[in-house]
């Protein structure tokens, strides 16, 4: 019976991530992208300024700083999906799925400028000065009460996409590989591994959306330079491969081969699916976070998620792209993710240096990733309940890493990747609906500047 539905979560998979979702995905990005007529890329110098401070101020409602938002959703986004991801992606696409998911981040950057814009215009703020925000306050703040259902759907489908399943699996994965430990009882070595997660995770999502922030905020500048050091090492020693690397990226996304066999159709696919889960752009998660922001101008914080693509996806997973196409280990790697990433990673550093550094990598983004999911859980039993019956969520996510620690990670990836798609349908629609008072706000704003 298990394999039974095994099966039928991996058919639905299929079946909402073809064609009709995947240009939802790209024709609502290329939509904001035109219809902004890439104005806020203009801005990106302005974004940066933002972020580093230079327009905080501490008497604006909210709950985290411009750059605490950022990392928080950072937090979530630059994890797994940026490692593991990148290189399910390669195996199964082969490298011209990278390409596609670097198209898919440009669109996605405009993606965010709106729906993250929306997020704070709609937010609601309690007695206590706390917000909540999110698709779910924008469909029903800005499109009017009878468009409720939709936002509940999004609110019940994201109680399911902010799981950690992938995220805790994947950590366990790289424990097992790496650890020089031997168990003849695989289960309960994995169990415990998830136990301990779920004990370190508990220590941070327990103190609420401010220990996320402030922790986030520490952690994600940290782990980006050192997996940026650490991958530059391995890209030094093989700088020869770098120009072809590049060279197989493009040729093969339009591969004639790709193209005759009809495999092209499927190749984009494998790059839209995997860049979605790597930065959520369209997917409703990051306008939880970023609805939290301290300001009272709605586009400033519209500015500043639009760097989440560009951080998260056209830097950091094309980093890992690299590293694993150099070694020339994707040929005949693991289909395992993580696996295939520390097969690259241990093929050129010596004294087993690429698993010590990729494991404390992972660890970091595996670790943050778990923070900023259970905050978007709360949000989203908080809309379906009440905002202060949201922390119940979080035991019920903790449970959820035990689990996901010894399921098998097809299933773990169909799940998640099932619910990432109907989040999806309600987040982009109502982007696109309410788009006309983005471009308002976005051209009151810039002529101030």
């Amino acid at each position: 019976m298990f394999t039974e539905i095994e099966n039928a979560i991996a058919r639905f998979s299929s079946w909402i991530w073809d064609w009709p979702l995947l240009l939802l995905l790209i024709g609502g990005g290329g939509f904001f992208l035109i219809y902004s007529r890439f104005t806020p890329f203009l801005y990106f110098k302005h974004a940066i300024d933002i972020l580093r401070g230079k327009f905080d101020s501490k008497t604006e409602p909210g709950q985290l700083s411009h750059f605490q938002a950022l990392s928080a959703a950072l937090a979530a986004t630059i994890g797994m999906g940026n490692i593991s991801g990148v290189a399910i992606a390669i195996v199964m696409g082969g490298p011209g799925a990278i390409f596609w998911m670097w198209i898919s981040a440009l669109f996605g950057m405009a993606t965010k400028f709106y729906t993250c814009t929306l997020a704070v215009m709609y937010r609601k703020e309690d007695a206590d000065g706390k917000t909540y925000g999110g698709p779910m306050y924008v469909i029903t703040n800005g499109l009017s009460k009878r468009w409720k259902p939709l936002a509940v759907f999004f609110a019940l489908a994201g109680l399911v996409g902010t799981l950690p399943s992938f995220t805790a699996n994947q950590l366990t994965q790289t424990m097992v590989d790496v650890l020089p430990f031997e168990f003849a009882d695989m289960f309960l070595y994995r169990l415990a591994i998830g136990i301990v997660l779920a004990g370190l995770a508990s220590l941070v999502i327990f103190g609420g959306i401010n220990r996320v922030g402030e922790v986030a905020s520490k952690l994600v500048p940290f782990m980006v330079v050192l997996y940026f050091v650490a991958v530059l090492s391995i890209l030094f020693i093989q700088y020869a491969e770098i120009p072809s690397m590049f060279r197989l990226i493009f040729t093969d996304a339009f591969s004639g081969k790709a193209v005759a066999g009809g495999a092209l159709g499927y190749l984009i696919k494998t790059g839209i699916k995997r860049a979605a889960f790597s930065n959520e752009a369209g997917v409703g998660t990051a306008p939880m976070m970023h609805s939290n922001a301290k300001t009272s101008i709605a586009v400033r914080e519209g500015l500043v998620a639009m760097i989440g693509p560009a951080i998260d996806t056209l830097l950091v997973c094309t980093l890992t792209a690299l590293a694993i196409l150099s070694t020339g280990v994707w040929k005949e790697g693991s289909s395992n993710g993580i696996s295939l990433t520390l097969e690259a990673f241990n093929a050129v550093l010596p004294y087993n240096l690429g698993s010590i550094i990729l494991t404390v990598v992972l660890l970091v983004f595996g670790l943050s990733t778990l923070f900023s999911y259970a905050f978007y859980g709360t949000t989203c039993l908080g809309y379906l309940t009440k905002p202060k019956y949201g922390k119940y969520y979080n035991y019920f996510y903790i449970l959820s890493i035990v689990v996901a620690a010894v399921v098998k990670l097809e299933l773990t990836i169909n799940i998640i990747d099932s619910a990432f798609a109907l989040m999806a349908i309600p987040t982009v629609i109502s982007g696109i609906l309410l788009s006309k008072k983005v471009n308002t706000a976005a051209k009151a704003y810039f002529k101030t500047l």
